[in-house]
C-alpha cells in the first residue's frame, strides 16, 4: 500500500512516515497543499494523511479540489485544531476521517487501514483466497492452516496480489502501490521480493500461486496464465 503524507512540520511527517514504513507501506511526503495535490494527480495512492494548516494551499482547499476532480482517494485530515466547526468543515469538503493532534500513532495506523478497507472491494478485515488467509488486523498470513511468517513488505505484496487475483501485475503497477517516489525502476528489488514471497507461500505446497508471465509481469492464480 502507498500513502501520501501532506504535512509541513517535518519532524511530525517523518515520525508518521517511519511508523507506516514499519507497517509495510510505501510513503511519500509533501510539505504544502499544492505539491501534495500535484502528487495525488500523478501517482497512485491508497490513502492520504492531510494536515489542515498548510502553506501555499490549506488542507480544506486541497481536499475540495480533489473531490471536485472526482478523485475519491480516502483522506484523513490531521490538525491541531479542535473546534467542532473545523472538523465539520473538513468533512463537508470531502474528508473521510479526522484526527486531532496530539494523537497515538497506533490509532492513526488503525484509522488509515480502516479507510483503505472501506474503500476496497474487499471490506472484511480478513482476505481468504486459494487456501490463503490474510488477517489484516493482526498482519498474519496462513496457507491451509499453516502460518507463513512474512516481513511487512512481503505481507503488503501478498495483499496486493490477493486484491488482484488472476490479473497480470506488471512492475509499474507493483512499484506504484508498494514503493515510494525514490524507487529506482532499474533495480531488481521487485524481482527479489517476488522470489522471497514465492519461496514462503509456494515452497511447501503442491500448487504454486505466484506465476511469472514472461515479458508482462506476475499473476496470482491457481492455474497461472
Amino acid at each position: 500500500m502507498r500513502l501520501l503524507i501532506i504535512e509541513d512540520e517535518q519532524k511530525i511527517a517523518e515520525t508518521i512516515a517511519q511508523k507506516f514504513k514499519g507497517e509495510g507501506f510505501a510513503v511519500d511526503i509533501a510539505n504544502n497543499g499544492m505539491d501534495g495535490e500535484e502528487l495525488i494527480r500523478i501517482n497512485s495512492y491508497d490513502a492520504v494523511i492531510l494536515d489542515i494548516l498548510l502553506p501555499k494551499q490549506d488542507g480544506w482547499e486541497t481536499c475540495k479540489n480533489l473531490r471536485q476532480s472526482k478523485i475519491l482517494i480516502p483522506i484523513l485530515m490531521l490538525t491541531a485544531l479542535e473546534d467542532i466547526s473545523d472538523k465539520i468543515k473538513g468533512l463537508n469538503e470531502g474528508a473521510d476521517d479526522y484526527l486531532a493532534k496530539p494523537f497515538h500513532l497506533e490509532e492513526l495506523v488503525a484509522r488509515i487501514r480502516s479507510l483503505i478497507r472501506r474503500n476496497s472491494v474487499v471490506r472484511s478485515s480478513k482476505i481468504e483466497l486459494f487456501g490463503i488467509i490474510l488477517d489484516l488486523n493482526l498482519q498474519k498470513a496462513f496457507r491451509e492452516g499453516k502460518e507463513i511468517i512474512l516481513t511487512a513488505k512481503e505481507f503488503a505484496l501478498l495483499e496486493l496480489f490477493m486484491h488482484n487475483p488472476d490479473k497480470i501485475l506488471d512492475r509499474e503497477f507493483i512499484s506504484e502501490h508498494l514503493w515510494d517516489m525514490n524507487f529506482d525502476p532499474r533495480s531488481n528489488v521487485i524481482e527479489s521480493f517476488i522470489k522471497f514471497l514465492r519461496k514462503k507461500i509456494d515452497k511447501d505446497f503442491s500448487k504454486p500461486l505466484i506465476h511469472t508471465v514472461r515479458g508482462a509481469g506476475y499473476i496470482f492464480s491457481e492455474t497461472g496464465r
